[in-house]
């Protein structure tokens, strides 16, 4: 029979082997990159580590190892995506804009989690904590914007703003989570009639912005040929206004050469003037002396004179030849 003794041995060495065994396996552990863990010494947060590699604590229970993840993750509010298909909760997504209307608005937001202790020790369930912060956020936020910037141009806007005012949140939370970036991925209407007549509205909107941009090009390409028009005749002018001042300095220049010979011989140049300002007033005219009771005194053809002078010139010429 066994005695008692070995049977207190045989308990005794099973137990420490057990012991051996788990402190064997609970002594070491491995963090990888994608990791983050902190060690628990009796329930309490002793140190965090982030760095990859193997480990070495405290055998269970003494120590143990909380490991989480340092990925970015996505929560989505008001639909569901799963094996490649989308499940909507619209009842979550309505929501009453600033002017009164109701829209539908999902969207996507990107956190991860930053400091381990927090979000192991200080919300008993951070994730639900975060979904109502965003609905929260996303609420308050399109129920102080339009349905216009919702539904068109100011969803950038709304997506900082909700961002911001989640990040706030999730700070006074204090539960070791970060938001990296909110994406709306659809602001759209209730029902299909509405829907509709809003996309109306926005085909005329756009259709008036269009005729605005085409008005506002049509006026300024008037306003550059007005302007390269001014341009040009200020050229034009400038260019008149130089020869004008250069026919005044030569006319001033041939005046005071007349000056000089009108001082020299005034009564020859006094009539040669008269003449040539005669030529130049009445070109091919015939010049009458007449007396100051207004009957011709004398003819005087200077024209015919000059006709013939060449005429006479040749004649002689031609007979010197003889």
């Amino acid at each position: 029979m066994v005695s008692l003794k070995q049977i207190y041995v045989t308990s005794g060495i099973v137990v420490l082997a057990i012991i051996l065994g788990i402190s064997a396996f609970t002594t070491w552990y491995t963090v990888d990159e994608s990791e983050q863990a902190v060690i628990l010494t009796f329930g309490k947060v002793e140190e965090g580590i982030s760095e990859p590699g193997l480990h070495f604590k405290l055998p269970w229970p003494i120590q143990s190892v909380e490991k989480l993840s340092k990925e970015t993750f996505s929560l989505q509010f008001g639909y569901e995506e799963k094996d490649g298909e989308i499940k909507e909760f619209p009842d979550e997504t309505k929501m009453i804009t600033g002017d009164e209307n109701i829209v539908l608005a999902d969207l996507v937001v990107q956190w991860k989690i930053t400091d381990p202790e927090k979000y192991l020790f200080n919300a008993d369930n951070p994730r639900e904590i975060l979904y109502d912060a965003t609905s929260a956020s996303v609420r308050s936020i399109i129920g102080s914007s339009e349905i216009d910037e919702a539904l068109t141009s100011g969803k950038a806007e709304i997506e900082a703003e909700v961002r911001d005012l989640l990040s706030s949140l999730i700070g006074k939370y204090d539960m070791g989570i970060s938001v990296l970036g909110v994406k709306l991925q659809d602001v759209e209407l209730p029902n299909e009639e509405v829907r509709k007549a809003f996309t109306d509205v926005t085909d005329a909107r756009e259709t008036m912005n269009t005729k605005i941009n085409e008005a506002k090009k049509y006026r300024n390409q008037k306003l550059n040929e007005a302007q390269g028009e001014k341009d040009a005749l200020i050229s034009r002018a400038q260019g008149e206004k130089a020869a004008r001042i250069e026919r005044a300095r030569g006319d001033v220049a041939v005046f005071n050469k007349l000056y000089v010979e009108y001082k020299s011989n005034p009564d020859i140049t006094r009539q040669r003037l008269i003449l040539e300002t005669l030529e130049q007033v009445l070109p091919g005219s015939e010049i009458y002396i007449m007396n100051d009771d207004g009957n011709t005194m004398k003819y005087f053809p200077i024209r015919p004179l000059e006709a013939d002078k060449p005429k006479t010139e040749k004649e002689g010429s031609e007979k010197n030849n003889g």
